[in-house]
């Protein structure tokens, strides 16, 4: 598995993790993961990047 396709996949964790926070009522919780969710979705864009740069 490629660090693209585990940044996607801990992309999706965070995202079902936040939707829990959400219903549960935890809004810091929610602020938290929601920043995390961001930064995993910047560097999985990086190394899609990185990925397409390599097959070139």
């Amino acid at each position: 598995m490629s660090r693209g396709d585990e940044l996607k996949e801990l992309a999706s964790d965070l995202s079902r993790a936040v939707e829990t926070a959400r219903r549960v009522g935890l809004p810091t919780t929610v602020y938290l993961l929601s920043m995390a969710l961001v930064e995993v979705r910047e560097a999985a864009a990086v190394a899609d990047d990185g990925d397409d740069g390599d097959a070139a």
